[in-house]
């Protein structure tokens, strides 16, 4: 490394500057259970201390790479021995709720569902919710722009950011803690951060929108017999519960059928034999009336047969049993092991084709070959994992072009919500075009002259 580490922990405190087995020993991949190989691990207090790590860095030219809850798929907290981590596990303060405005600001490292949790202390509630709630980071969700199963109701991560604040890579802090939901002065400089992976500056404070509280939940799973069906079904339900639908999870039957049936992890709630299941979730805050519009809108449903089966949760368990199909990516990884996965989205009329097309392509390649699919159908987002017997880096560029190439033709994305990293930099031309590539570029450069932050993650 470029520092020295007398510096750093003249600035952080020598017991929160890691070497040596204590960094070898860390993972820095939950997926693939990767060790870190950075130099050194810092762990600052506050921005204040940020700031001066980032000062003496930038002198130095020393690189980094910022570490939240680790919990990415594509990579993009990866070190060499030459790095620096920054770890942001000591800045987890909750700093202030305020319930008349609805806003809650926090520290970059406090995990999502503290958050969560805080909030619903206060009597409201912070909507955005994902299945690594307990590990991942407020600082990360932010950086990699997270979406979740609440998207279709409340938006992806930058809907529910006001403010923040940032330090850059020459350690200036940035400082735009807004927590008004009008501010049109100026730029709007924190959706420069907001996505950005760490690589133009590392988040450090936030400023988080909170909504009203939801407390009421009907949920079911029901089963589709065709994809028209499947797409009929989101239009109705979006339309005759309006602002109450709160979740439209779709499974393929491959991935219903490997985690109940194939690998025993959960019994079926309703038999395994339909093409499409669907997790619909309803809120509110009126219990009768819910639940009457709800059930009102599944028989409806049944009577068009776009659904065939259905089973609605009478109990806060059964209603855990059925996401817990849904967010079992622990049996997804075992049963599918070796895994490779992807992230993508495309124009929901498109789906079908482009997944019924994968599948005869896969196949074709690698007879025993498998694939599975669910997401969140109503944002147009599919997550894809698919086995052929290796994740060898050839044998992973091969699958990635039959999931990758065909989504330039259709206007869709290499990535719907887990970031590009490295793992996806080099298909980013596929949804990108050259000129916004050269803006992304610019903005590097000028930000992160040295290129000091995240270093090779997104762009080359």
């Amino acid at each position: 490394m470029q520092i020295s580490l007398e510096t750093l922990r003249n600035i952080v405190g020598a017991a929160h500057v890691i070497t040596g087995d204590d960094v070898a020993n860390r993972q820095e991949d939950w997926m693939t259970g990767a060790l870190c190989h950075a130099g050194a691990i810092v762990r600052p207090a506050d921005t204040g201390q940020l700031s001066a790590v980032m000062r003496a860095c930038f002198e130095l030219k020393q690189p980094v790479v910022t570490h939240g809850g680790l919990t990415g798929l594509v990579h993009g907290a990866e070190t060499s021995p030459d790095e620096l981590v920054i770890s942001l596990e000591r800045m987890t303060a909750i700093e202030e709720i305020d319930r008349v405005g609805g806003t809650l600001t926090v520290q970059a490292g406090a995990p999502l569902q503290r958050v969560q949790e805080a909030a619903s202390e206060a009597g409201l509630q912070f909507p955005l919710d994902l299945g690594a709630r307990g590990s991942c980071t407020i600082g990360g969700n932010i950086a990699t722009n997270a979406g979740g199963v609440r998207v279709i109701r409340y938006g992806m991560m930058r809907q529910q950011v006001l403010g923040l604040e940032a330090v850059m890579a020459d350690g200036r802090v940035v400082s735009s803690m807004n927590r008004m939901l009008k501010n049109n002065a100026g730029f709007d400089l924190k959706q420069l951060f907001i996505g950005s992976e760490g690589t133009l500056g590392i988040v450090t404070r936030a400023v988080l929108r909170l909504q009203p509280p939801m407390p009421i939940e009907q949920t079911a799973l029901v089963a589709c017999p065709s994809f028209d069906a499947l797409t009929e079904l989101l239009g109705h339900m979006g339309k005759t519960l309006g602002g109450s639908l709160g979740a439209f999870e779709v499974m393929w039957q491959n991935h219903y059928r490997l985690l109940t049936e194939t690998t025993g992890r959960h019994a079926p709630p309703i038999p395994t034999d339909h093409p499409f299941y669907v997790i619909i979730e309803g809120v509110g805050s009126d219990e009768a009336r819910l639940e009457a519009q709800f059930s009102e809108a599944l028989e409806q449903a049944l009577e068009r047969e776009l659904i065939v089966d259905a089973v609605i949760a009478q109990s806060d368990t059964q209603r855990a049993g059925l996401w817990a199909i849904r967010e079992d990516i622990e049996g997804l990884v075992k049963g599918l092991a070796p895994v490779l996965t992807f992230d993508v989205s495309l124009p929901i009329v498109d789906m079908q084709h482009y997944t019924d097309t994968l599948e005869t392509q896969l196949l074709q390649r690698w007879p025993n070959g498998r694939l599975v699919v669910f997401g969140h159908l109503g944002d147009g987002n599919l997550h894809i994992s698919i086995s052929v017997g290796s994740h060898d880096p050839d044998v992973r560029r091969a699958v990635e072009a039959l999931v990758y190439e065909p989504l330039q033709a259709l206007g869709g994305s290499v990535s719907a919500e887990h970031g590009i990293g490295i793992e996806k930099r080099a298909w980013l031309s596929t949804c990108r075009t050259s000129a916004e590539i050269e803006l992304m570029q610019t903005l590097k450069q000028a930000l992160d002259p040295h290129c000091l932050l995240n270093r090779g993650k997104v762009l080359a």
